[in-house]
């Protein structure tokens, strides 16, 4: 998904706009009037563009609307009502869901009405490169294209590269629910984001009244598509803060090179530290326990004074991790003796006792579901659960004992609740997908009509590499590494399409129109020839005026002529159109399939 609203700035003709924030970030420039550009024309378009896919898009606010309410409208309709929003903003009544969570506890989610979704998305698209250019490089956490493996990785090169292994384990209490509103707003600034009608729009988010509760007077509310991004600006000021003592300290002295500025570090009274950060969950390392204890009272200190956020006393202390296992992101860590290593420690990895017992009552509860209705789509959700448990843990030293374990506790579960509906299968029939990912594996199979049941326990265990620092969605280097721009695709052509949407034509249809020409590279679907400015057309299928359906799937770009070739009933005008063209039997029965589909007769 991160990788495709990627190209979606390529469609919109936004990327260029996007570096060029980044670049002037990096350069400490700062903004006064970025409500022009969150307002434009394009940029909205590319918030609907962005956020049509999403699951929460499908989720009513407290005005019960749907992205399906919205992609019916024209695109003026939209840009016009999304600018008159803008202009003098209020957002509306934000609706309170609550999650449950594992412990018996619930977590609260704030769902935003549709309008506010896509407001809030045209700020995002906006301010995130600006951000991007200022957030630490071992922050992980709802960034574009890292992840929990990356955290997991640089924890673990910090044991076996660096050799630390005292670990400040921090709990933040109820952080998303007590971020102070003012700090953030003054955080924002501090970034160089100074125009102020968008920081006004940006404190009414934060303060829209919640369905049942009232106004808030802190937080940032889970559920909102601004929030993750404003929770970073939070906590990046402790991720600075912490690095600045030692690994990205300043030093008057120039070194030749970083050996020699670690070296007279070392010789120095500052405390070696390193941090790592996934949201609002973090691990600081260092090498001795006196540093460890002394960061732990500072950090505690910096987040009560600085951030205003309160920290658990029970959950944070500090961890030897050769002698006890600290947890981060489902994950138990421990360092142990290994061999002719460096240091002498390396670390290991585990599944924690809740990521076990959450994956047990994930699968429980899918074998109970095919005990209700054992069909194969019942047993295909089993194994997407279980593939995805594997896929998550697979970065874990032992996996295999960890998933075995888990087997053996469900083999009873199994066997009771399936043994009357479920048969005998053989590795054959396996899709050949599933194949290749379980050759090697050989227990006993069962499968319910034709679907079988992949094992729990067969996951090899897999490497996770650290994040790559040059990968980048702001600059053609870093984009370079992530996908190929859309080369193959006149640029002048996709650009004259965008601006020239047609009028009083839903923006669903105006969008997809976009999506069907690039995944056809730009030419005839028919004929395969290269299409220009005003020689092509985008048809329906099944014909609009009966079906009104404008998804991608029942769209198809031609050329005009083959086109008019669909439609046509006079069979002279039909003849003159077929000399023209030319075309060959496999052309024309695609011509043919089109014309069945239109409910005109074959040629």
């Amino acid at each position: 998904m991160k990788r495709k609203k990627l190209r979606h700035s390529e469609y919109y003709d936004m990327q260029n706009c996007f570096d060029n924030l980044y670049v002037q970030s990096v350069d400490g420039q700062n903004f006064y009037d970025l409500m022009k550009l969150i307002n434009s024309n394009k940029n909205i378009r590319l918030a609907y563009r962005n956020i049509k896919r999403n699951t929460g898009s499908k989720t009513a606010g407290t005005n019960k609307l749907t992205i399906d309410d919205v992609k019916h409208l024209s695109v003026e309709k939209v840009i016009e009502h999304v600018q008159r929003m803008f202009q003098s903003y209020t957002p509306e009544c934000v609706r309170r869901v609550f999650i449950p969570k594992t412990n018996g506890k619930v977590r609260p989610l704030g769902i935003p009405t549709i309008w506010d979704r896509i407001i809030q998305q045209c700020i995002l698209q906006v301010l995130e490169p600006i951000c991007e250019a200022k957030f630490h490089k071992h922050s992980y956490g709802f960034r574009p294209n890292r992840s929990t493996h990356h955290a997991k990785a640089r924890f673990e090169s910090l044991i076996n590269m660096v050799g630390l292994y005292h670990c400040i384990d921090v709990d933040i209490k109820g952080f998303f629910d007590n971020v102070n509103h003012s700090k953030l707003l003054k955080q924002i600034w501090s970034m160089g984001i100074k125009d102020k009608s968008l920081l006004s729009i940006i404190s009414k988010l934060l303060k829209a009244e919640i369905e049942g509760e009232g106004l808030p007077t802190k937080g940032t509310p889970q559920g909102g598509i601004l929030s993750p991004l404003l929770s970073n600006i939070v906590l990046n000021e402790l991720d600075w803060w912490v690095s600045n003592q030692w690994e990205t300290f300043k030093s008057n002295h120039e070194y030749k090179h970083n050996g020699s500025k670690v070296k007279a570090l070392k010789n120095s009274n500052l405390k070696e530290c390193y941090i790592v950060r996934y949201a609002d969950d973090f691990k600081v390392l260092c090498r001795t326990r006196s540093q460890a204890i002394k960061m732990n009272f500072a950090i505690k200190d910096f987040l009560k004074t600085r951030l205003h956020l309160e920290t658990s006393d029970e959950k944070s202390m500090v961890i030897n991790l050769k002698k006890n296992s600290s947890e981060f992101l489902g994950f138990s860590f421990r360092a142990i003796r290994k061999g002719k290593t460096r240091f002498g420690f390396v670390a290991q990895s585990n599944m924690t006792k809740k990521a076990k017992s959450n994956a047990l009552i994930k699968i429980k509860d899918s074998i109970k579901a095919i005990q209700k209705k054992p069909c194969a789509e019942t047993v295909w959700h089993y194994n997407t659960v279980v593939m995805g448990i594997q896929n998550y843990y697979a970065t874990a030293t032992n996996i295999s004992n960890n998933l075995g374990e888990l087997s053996s506790h469900l083999n009873k579960t199994l066997y009771n609740r399936l043994k009357n509906i479920r048969t005998e299968a053989k590795f054959d029939d396996m899709t050949g997908t599933l194949q290749r990912r379980y050759k090697g594996y050989s227990p006993q199979f069962f499968k319910i009509q034709n679907m079988v049941f992949v094992p729990i326990y067969a996951q090899r265990h897999k490497t996770n590499l650290c994040f790559s620092q040059d990968v980048c969605n702001y600059t053609t280097e870093g984009r370079a590494k992530i996908h190929n721009n859309l080369k193959v695709i006149n640029k002048s052509v996709l650009s004259y399409i965008m601006k020239n949407f047609i009028p009083n034509r839903t923006i669903e249809y105006n969008d997809n129109r976009i999506s069907k020409f690039i995944a056809q590279y730009g030419k005839c679907a028919v004929t395969g020839a290269e299409l220009g400015k005003s020689d092509w057309h985008c048809h329906h299928k099944n014909p609009h005026h009966i079906s009104k359906d404008d998804r991608y799937s029942n769209l198809i770009v031609l050329h005009e002529t083959v086109h008019l070739l669909i439609h046509l009933k006079d069979i002279d005008k039909i003849k003159s159109l077929l000399g023209v063209l030319k075309l060959n039997n496999k052309q024309k029965e695609k011509v043919n399939e089109l014309r069945k589909l239109c409910k005109n007769f074959t040629i």
